[in-house]
């Protein structure tokens, strides 16, 4: 494959092997979409009856990352942590780019480190293989409903290609080369995070002042205040629904990766020495939600931490 260029055997059903780890809530839900869109999928998930529903849609569950790469034209990972996308691609005995063919492609749609993304980017290239760090969001509706957006670093022509599989699962953009997509999600969690402190703080306010929260929410969606993060979030958080679409303990990581510049302070991070007030407020918070126990919780969880700075405690 040419720098640039595109694959000579397009993407589709029945034609493209897709690998899949990760079984978590977006791993799943992504990885089912796929396999309702025709694809032959083969899992690996750390706990296996996670994937039952999968299996139970078609797809092949196999024992190793290796496995799930070992005849995949594309891999995709949704894992938890840099250190678990370390030992899933890059692990020399049961990581997944030792096993995946010449010429395939590992997809990490796992909230990662820039700098990791650049070198399984170049590690992939020295096996005649290409990789995509592509983070998503949009939280678990936007997994189910294949309304994602995919920020997408690395070849352009690779992204390009990719596009059946990513159409699959909601809208896709090139974001620039390795690392790119990861430095993108990072400043998204910065805006989530921003965005749930203000729309937690705005509940608690409307609630004490004796307002109808809900009606509240009603009100002013349609307005500046609006937002997509109050649609998925505002009634869950109203409610007191904190099922996760992601974990608090993850907007922890990924709002600590901004802070240093990539979780490895290197010097080349394109977001060293930017200063993050408010991410560093909101990791505070989300920090106080992992000490409170609540980090298994999703992010709009935020509320718990306020309503407690505030005397209500669950």
């Amino acid at each position: 494959m040419e720098e640039g260029g595109g694959y000579p055997r397009p993407i589709g059903p029945g034609v493209t092997r897709v690998g899949w780890i990760g079984a978590g809530v977006m791993g799943a839900a992504m990885a089912a979409r796929l396999r309702a869109a025709g694809y032959d999928v083969a899992v690996y998930a750390r706990t296996p009856s996670k994937a039952d529903h999968l299996r139970r849609l078609g797809a092949h569950l196999v024992p190793s990352p290796a496995d799930a790469a070992r005849s995949a034209d594309v891999l995709f990972t949704m894992v938890g942590h840099p250190s678990d996308v370390r030992e899933a691609l890059l692990d020399p005995a049961s990581g997944a780019l030792a096993a995946i063919p010449p010429g395939g492609v590992l997809v990490d749609s796992t909230s990662s480190d820039p700098a990791l993304a650049r070198e399984v980017a170049a590690a992939a290239r020295v096996r005649g293989c290409w990789a995509v760090d592509a983070p998503v969001s949009g939280g678990d509706v936007g997994a189910r409903d294949g309304t994602l957006a995919i920020l997408a670093g690395g070849d352009e022509g690779v992204v390009r290609w990719l596009s059946p599989l990513f159409e699959a699962l909601g809208r896709a953009t090139w974001m620039g080369p390795a690392g790119s997509g990861q430095s993108s999600k990072i400043a998204n969690q910065i805006t989530i995070g921003g965005t749930l402190l203000g729309l937690s703080e705005a509940i608690v306010f409307a609630g004490r002042a004796g307002l109808d929260v809900p009606r509240f929410l009603d009100a002013v969606r349609g307005g500046a205040a609006g937002s997509r993060a109050m649609e998925i979030f505002g009634e869950r958080m109203a409610m007191r629904d904190f099922a996760p679409g992601g974990f608090a303990e993850y907007m922890v990581k990924d709002l600590g990766m901004g802070l240093r510049g990539g979780e490895d302070g290197g010097e080349e991070e394109a977001g060293k020495g930017v200063v993050l007030l408010g991410a560093a407020l909101c990791q505070q918070l989300y920090l106080a939600m992992v000490a409170n126990g609540d980090g298994k919780m999703g992010g709009q969880g935020l509320i718990t931490v306020i309503e407690r700075l505030n005397g209500k405690h669950a």
